[in-house]
């Protein structure tokens, strides 16, 4: 009888296993429909910053292009319209910061480095608002170093011996007794690099086990079968004979492991083990940044082996996961797949040596099926002795960094044409650095959101808060105003929520401003506050001890009088803004009524101003306090409750105060002569006072309100350059010491995908790299650089 219901569940598993092989595992439908649910609610943003160096001086400009583009296809995403930039130091707390306009996905600024700024590695990060809702691991981050040759350099004590970062993880996430697994290794020095050495797995009786060594950077991996009661242990030891020893990581008694190799052609093959009873089922799901591909079910008894068309994965980092069959993921493990049509970008220098003062003209070239719209920045800089850390470009940072934990060592270098020690170097890459955009546990437990914090879809929201003054409780409920001093005016309106916070979405809002937030009269006791916009969230990225090489002080020195040279000469020329067309009406549009007030008699106080010729308005007195009335024009009568009254877009609650300011001082005087309308908010007509320069001119402000200076979007600092196209020019005795002889962040490109870079060299001799990166509208981004030499006289 056992006989027959043996061979009854094998034919029942073989036409499981017939079926699963065609068609998509009914048993994963839930967890696909959940899955595809979370990623259109929780939509990925990326952001890739190219900066135009990696290693500045203070008193330099780094200058930047940002890129935002959608996490799963790379298109340019026109949601944020603001990305964050800023500059970390070893503290992770903000030397230079800067909010920066995004139009159609792409932005660019720069920030000048004062000399405040002390020498050592920074960290460039960069975000939009809408990123910080899932965690600063999302976030860009580039390494750069800032020397201050204007300080005294004092280096920091170097431990003699420090320890070495070991990491040690198991191919699927974990080791199970009696199942064989690859454990894949990673060591690194302080500085974050890979380090050489040689390995040993060995167990508690100090029996060698097998023998490793890095394949690349300092990964690598072996191959164990824990046995039960064992204990296992790694013994590093580096070139020095320096030896380190780290424990395995524990074994589990029962679990699943996985083994993904390569099965030939387009084939991959996914082998699944266990040793836990009663299992009949296992499914296996890939995706490729959150869009699935591949969702299949196998019978299991020990194993059960998958076959994958890799066609079927999407270029980049795809996730395997392993469901047991009560649908729990028991097993993950990553696979790359190289892009298979990054955008190509070819640059043709006219010459590949140069004179100082001489035009380079530069041929940028995409190839016929490439060659619709492309967004393309570029720097052009001098090379030098200056240490420079490779944090990769455009076409890595998309495909490889951006989905990847921890810092990746020459991620370039996985992007190179495909062979033997480029594919294993990867595979091992994929097995020590796993991490994925989301959680498991939120996709099949939770709904996604409410999050947070919105996108910034039209422009800056400042975010507020609202306390009890006594209870410091959240204050719900609460009308808040915000006005921008300054032309043009503009004021704001917002309602508390539960938890006290009030946002307001700023229009056009430029440079430095000065902020006044205020409530309504009867709530003034309230305690008014504005939110940091920048992430407070700390990044887990290790910066090295800064410590420079003696043989980069001559470089140091030359690029220190260059830098002081070009800010002695060419300051005046080379600090322009480039300033927005902005809407400059105040808020309100057309009004009802409107005086400039030159126009008429001038009067020397303001209750004259308003009785002789503004008749949209009443002054009266009650019980010796003056009161604005104004008329309600649609219906031939006054309004009985108080209108929104305005000075330089204040609100003023107080109307003595405006009864007692000088008309002398005012320009312009606008009034609504019927209900106006901001959101749900409704007031009984308006009135608003302008004076010549927008600024209060002394009027005196209402207690209780809050005034602040506040950044708005970084005003776009114009990269200049002098041109030598006349002999007067060529002969001019101005020297310029210029070590970035370009920035372009948008590259103009013809309709057949052709452009040229043109610009003059300075009178810096040396070699000089030409950086592009670029970003087409169907989400193709590259990558491409070239060299040239200045020197004098041509050879």
């Amino acid at each position: 009888m056992k006989s027959y219901q043996l061979c009854f569940v094998c034919c029942l598993l073989l036409l499981i296993g017939s079926e699963a092989a065609g068609q998509p595992a009914e048993g994963l439908q839930p967890v696909v429909q959940r899955f595809d649910q979370y990623r259109k609610q929780a939509f990925q943003e990326k952001v890739f910053v190219h900066a135009d160096r990696a290693f500045y001086l203070t008193g330099e400009t780094l200058w930047f292009k940002v890129y935002c583009v959608d996490g799963t296809f790379h298109r340019p995403l026109d949601v944020s319209k603001v990305a964050y930039v800023e500059v970390l130091d070893q503290e992770r707390k903000p030397v230079v910061q800067a909010k920066v306009a995004l139009a159609a996905g792409s932005g660019n600024g720069a920030f000048f480095l004062p000399t405040s700024i002390n020498s050592g590695h920074y960290l460039l990060r960069a975000y939009t608002r809408w990123m910080t809702n899932f965690g600063a691991d999302f976030f860009f981050e580039k390494p750069i170093t800032i020397v201050n040759s204007f300080k005294r350099l004092e280096l920091p004590v170097v431990a003699a011996a420090p320890d070495y970062d070991v990491q040690l993880f198991p191919e699927g996430g974990q080791l199970v007794q009696g199942l064989s697994s690859k454990v894949a290794f990673r060591v690194t020095d302080e500085a974050g690099k890979g380090i050489a050495f040689q390995g040993a797995l060995v167990n508690q009786q100090n029996d060698t086990l097998s023998r490793f060594a890095p394949h690349r950077f300092g990964i690598g991996h072996f191959v164990v079968t824990p046995a039960p009661n064992t204990t296992y242990r790694v013994v590093i030891r580096d070139t020095n004979g320096r030896t380190t020893v780290r424990p395995l990581p524990v074994v589990q008694e029962q679990g699943y492991t996985m083994r993904l190799e390569d099965a030939g052609g387009d084939q991959l093959r996914v082998t699944v083990s266990t040793n836990v009873a009663g299992q009949a089922l296992v499914y296996l799901l890939a995706h490729t940044r959150q869009v699935v591909s591949v969702a299949e079910m196998r019978p299991i008894q020990q194993e059960a082996t998958f076959l994958i068309d890799k066609k079927k994965l999407g270029d980049g980092i795809s996730h395997l996961t392993v469901f047991s069959m009560d649908r729990r993921p028991v097993c993950e493990r990553l696979y790359f797949k190289r892009p298979e049509q990054p955008l190509t970008i070819g640059l043709t220098p006219d010459k590949s040596e140069y004179a100082s003062r001489t035009k380079v003209s530069i041929d940028v070239t995409l190839p016929a099926k490439q060659s619709g719209a492309a967004d393309l920045s570029v720097a052009v800089y001098r090379l030098d002795s200056l240490p420079t850390a490779s944090s990769g470009n455009l076409l890595s940072y998309l495909w490889l960094t951006s989905d990847l934990r921890g810092t990746i060592e020459s991620p370039e270098f996985y992007l190179q044409p495909e062979n033997a020690d480029v594919g294993e170097a990867t595979d091992n890459l994929m097995l020590t650095h796993g991490w994925r955009r989301f959680t498991w546990n939120d996709v099949l437990t939770k709904q996604p959101g409410p999050f947070s914090l919105a996108p910034e879809h039209n422009g800056l929201i400042v975010q507020g808060l609202v306390k009890n003054p006594v209870s410091a409780a959240p204050a719900k409920g609460i009308t808040t105003y915000l006005s921008t001093i300054g032309k043009p005016i503009r004021f704001y309106v917002a309602e508390s929520d539960s938890a006290g916070r009030v946002f307001f979405e700023l229009k056009d809002a430029y440079g430095p401003k000065q902020v006044v937030v205020r409530t309504e009269p009867a709530d003034s006791s309230n305690r008014l506050s504005i939110v940091n916009p920048f992430s407070e969230q700390p990044s887990a990225t290790r910066l090295p001890a800064f410590n420079l090489r003696e043989q980069t002080a001559e470089s140091i020195l030359d690029r220190s009088v260059a830098m002081q040279v070009q800010n002695t000469y060419w300051s005046d020329r080379a600090v322009r803004y480039r300033y927005p067309v902005v809407d400059s009406a105040a808020f309100y549009g057309k009004t009802d009524e409107s005086y400039k007030l030159d126009d008429y008699t001038r009067f020397t106080t303001m209750e004259d101003v308003l009785r002789e010729y503004v008749l949209g308005i009443q002054p009266r007195k009650r019980q010796g306090k003056f009161r604005l009335v104004v008329i309600n024009a649609p219906y031939r009568a006054f309004f009985d409750e108080p209108s929104l009254v305005l000075m330089d877009g204040v609100p003023v609650f107080d109307m003595d105060r405006i009864m007692a300011f000088s008309p002398l001082k005012i320009n312009r005087l606008d009034v609504m002569t019927k209900r106006y309308f901001i959101g749900r908010t409704v007031f009984n007509g308006l009135i608003s006072f302008s004076t010549y320069k927008g600024d209060l001119a002394g009027f005196e402000l209402d207690p209780g309100l809050l005034r602040v200076d506040y950044d708005g979007l970084q005003l776009q600092r114009e990269f200049y350059a002098p041109r030598y196209d006349t002999p007067r020019q060529l002969e001019s005795r101005l020297p310029d010491a210029r070590t970035l002889l370009y920035w372009s962040p948008s590259l103009a490109l013809d309709a057949t995908g052709k452009g040229k870079i043109e610009f003059f060299t300075s009178d810096q001799e040396g070699r000089f790299l030409v950086d592009v990166n670029g970003l087409t509208k169907q989400g193709q981004g590259g990558s491409q650089q070239t060299t040239f030499t200045v020197k004098n006289p041509v050879r």
